[in-house]
């Protein structure tokens, strides 16, 4: 007998009784990815195939767009029998109601994967989240938008479902090396994504949709026997003997742990304070800040499909542009297409800037962070201290609330104006909510930022034609790129390098860049601390 196990939906696809398959991989025009008749026969024509006896499913889509004529990159998975497919579901909970708990802090992604991979491995997760449910966190963004009030718990980027629920959820990671992407991309499917995040080269949940899923991941957590607490945040630990021992929540609250998942994101600033007081070792990490550029999403569709816009078979375009100045680079992140610019800041004296995209991404408009890298060199005298890099993070973000007027108000300025050192007079609409104030970029960054700044858009203008124009406009900052403190980990065990049952995870901790590989570095901690449990 010959088994074979193929890909479709949230499941892997086990086939029996001599069912084989084959990948093919050929190029077609956009308009013709739907049409199946032409899809069957096409592949028909690429095997040599006698019969029409044969099914098949997507493995990989992406666009080809370096030559006038669009292609799409088309691969799938050919059955050459039509039997009937047993599904095998990709997440298998277990009861875990008696088992030995877990502490897991924070609920974003890292947390919640974290939380249901312990149902998988017999674990119980106790998942303490400091801000609202997905649904309540709505009305402090509203707020936040709308009247410039930062609930410090409850925003952008605190909250169920973390800084991804509602500011984007792109789901594609540069690394493969960090773990297994397709069982964190089938578990995302299992709770109520689109099939079509299996199979696109860069897949996209999008707003609109994540947080119907997170709801669902929460629900199977309490179903099968874990816990879930919100406003629950975490405010001290007890350490004895180098391990972990207790928690507080809430600075009322003492709850015994022998282990326990920091998984609290980039913006927990009151997090590394917290380890920082207890003797607990952070160090300075290097990461990026600059500017969230945002032009018309037609604009950047002409430049990257040679003129053909408005097209129901091509999705809006991206972006990613890369380049060295004096020695140090500059590129652009976290691009969204037909995507919003939200106000991300965690405390009231600062303004944040982050892009978010519907599923659709069908906003007018296109955004992309481009940063400067940031290291603790960068400060002479001070390269050594851990808070270096985040107190000048603070500095950026507290300098763009008062020069913008005190408000969540973003200072902004033209593009061409920004490399031209004009101010600007006026600007086009944006998708930023609370309003923009003009402000010269040159008053908000040091030299070594905005001069590189400058001389990439220019760059960038020369490798995009159009690129360069003064109906862009920058917002400032972007700045929470990634975290800039790190709490070092044991590669092995994944602890933290002096606190046993201690396990730094993701953003937060430096060991992830996204939602996909934040979930990845859940789920490995998870694995850890069986592991570590199984031996003792």
């Amino acid at each position: 007998m010959i088994a074979c196990i193929i890909k479709f939906g949230g499941f892997l696809l086990f086939s029996k009784d001599n069912q084989m398959s084959q990948t093919v991989q050929f190029q077609i025009l956009p308009e013709q990815v739907q049409d199946l008749v032409f899809l069957k026969h096409k592949i028909k024509e690429e095997l040599g195939l006698n019969s029409d006896d044969f099914q098949f499913v997507w493995k990989k889509r992406s666009i080809d767009a370096r030559k006038r004529i669009i292609k799409i990159n088309c691969s799938f998975e050919v059955y050459l029998k039509d039997e009937s497919i047993e599904k095998i579901a990709s997440f298998n909970p277990k009861d875990v109601s008696n088992e030995q708990s877990v502490a897991i802090i924070g609920a974003g992604p890292a947390g919640l994967f974290a939380a249901l991979h312990c149902l998988e491995v017999g674990l119980k997760p106790i998942v303490f989240e400091r801000g609202k449910d997905v649904r309540s966190r709505r009305r402090d963004l509203a707020k936040l938008n709308k009247d410039s009030i930062v609930n410090p718990e409850s925003n952008y980027c605190f909250g169920e479902g973390g800084a991804g629920t509602y500011s984007d959820g792109k789901l594609y990671t540069r690394s493969k090396k960090r773990g297994d992407v397709e069982k964190a991309l089938k578990w995302f499917v299992h709770f109520g994504a689109d099939d079509d995040i299996l199979v696109d080269a860069h897949p996209h949940i999008g707003t609109n949709k994540l947080p119907q899923i997170i709801v669902e991941m929460r629900e199977t957590i309490l179903k099968y026997g874990g816990e879930v607490h919100f406003e629950s945040k975490l405010t001290d630990v007890q350490v004895e003997n180098h391990s972990i021992k207790r928690i507080e929540i809430n600075s009322k609250e003492w709850l015994n742990f022998d282990n326990v998942i920091l998984a609290t994101g980039h913006s927990a600033r009151d997090i590394f304070h917290l380890l920082h007081q207890r003797g607990i070792k952070i160090e300075a990490k290097p990461f990026a800040l600059g500017v969230r550029v945002e032009h018309t999403q037609d604009l950047i569709d002409t430049i990257q499909y040679h003129g053909r816009l408005n097209d129901d078979f091509i999705s809006p375009a991206s972006y990613s542009l890369v380049t060295q100045v004096d020695g140090r680079g500059v590129y652009s992140f976290c691009m969204c297409p037909g995507g919003i610019i939200a106000p991300c800041a965690t405390a009231q004296e600062e303004v944040v800037t982050n892009g978010w995209s519907p599923s659709k991404r069908n906003n007018p408009y296109s955004n992309s962070g481009v940063v400067v890298g940031i290291s603790p060199e960068d400060f002479p005298g001070k390269e050594h201290d851990p808070f270096v890099c985040l107190d000048f993070q603070k500095m950026i973000e507290r300098t763009c609330w008062e020069v913008a007027g005190g408000t969540q108000n973003v200072p902004a300025q033209r593009l061409l104006d920004f490399v031209q050192k004009k101010k600007s007079t006026d600007f086009p609409r944006s998708s930023y909510i609370p309003g923009l104030t003009s402000v010269e970029m040159d008053t908000i960054f040091p030299p070594f930022v905005v001069n590189r700044l400058r001389k990439a858009f220019i760059d960038f203008g020369q490798k995009m034609n159009g690129y360069l124009t003064n109906d862009a406009v920058l917002h400032a900052p972007e700045s929470r790129t990634s975290s800039p403190i790190s709490i070092p980990r044991n590669p092995e065990t994944m602890e933290h390098v002096e606190i046993q049952g201690l396990f730094p995870c993701a953003e937060g901790a430096g060991y992830a860049g996204g939602i996909i590989s934040a979930a990845i570095d859940g789920m490995k901690c998870v694995d850890a601390i069986f592991n570590k449990i199984n031996k003792e």
